[in-house]
């Protein structure tokens, strides 16, 4: 998807105001967890996001030319071989009283929504309540140097559990392909976010925009 700065703000502002009133009747939301979540990782998984993001380089953006989400493989292949494609994976993974159908496909479940802090109720039936997220967005890491990967290895970073993530479809598409120098999570979530999305960059050697450095520091200083 491509990205554009003044179209993200006024997404910003409207997912903070209209929509999360407004989608509240029709997905079943309760309020926010009142139980913090930044410091969820421990000490340990901070310093080492800290020591690690002292490490990544960073780079500037290509325009994205060429993106296409087919360059990133078949959409949740199941490459940990264990049956299940990754989607229900994750959902299974991230979800709260899961139902299932078989061994592998979630038909209902409870999502606290990390992003907004919100919970959902996910049926099979309108699944798009509850999406899942690249938190290294597919585009972005095309800008930032995948456009030279193999197909193999696009394939396992789209399809990766560590860099996938079960949320309300409303700030997902908010998020869209932005770094987190353009969008940021609640603040009780930073933390993690910051820790994970510096884990992901690592693990595939990814770079970073500076506006991404600085949030991402700014976050682990909320852990």
């Amino acid at each position: 998807m491509t990205r554009w700065a003044a179209g993200r703000a006024t997404l910003a502002c409207l997912a903070l105001t209209a929509p999360l009133a407004a989608c509240s009747a029709d997905v079943g939301l309760s309020e926010p967890s009142t139980t913090p979540t930044s410091g969820e990782a421990g000490s340990k998984d901070e310093a080492r996001a800290r020591s690690d993001l002292s490490g990544l380089r960073i780079a500037s953006e290509t325009d994205g030319g060429g993106y296409e989400r087919d360059r990133f493989g078949t959409r949740w292949k199941d490459i940990d071989r264990n049956g299940c494609d990754q989607r229900n994976d994750v959902l299974a993974r991230d979800l709260t009283a899961v139902g299932k159908r078989g061994s592998c496909v979630v038909l209902s479940g409870r999502l606290r929504d990390p992003y907004s802090g919100k919970e959902i109720s996910f049926s099979k039936q309108d699944a798009d309540e509850v999406q899942i997220d690249h938190l290294y967005p597919l585009a972005l890491a095309w800008r930032m140097g995948a456009s030279r990967w193999s197909e193999d290895r696009r394939e396992r970073f789209a399809n990766d559990h560590t860099n996938l993530l079960a949320v309300w479809g409303v700030p997902n598409r908010q998020k869209s392909d932005s770094g987190p120098g353009e969008w940021k999570p609640r603040k009780a979530f930073q933390c993690t976010y910051g820790i994970k999305y510096v884990a992901v960059a690592k693990k595939y050697s990814l770079p970073i925009t500076r506006a991404d450095h600085d949030a991402l520091q700014t976050f682990l200083g909320r852990c």
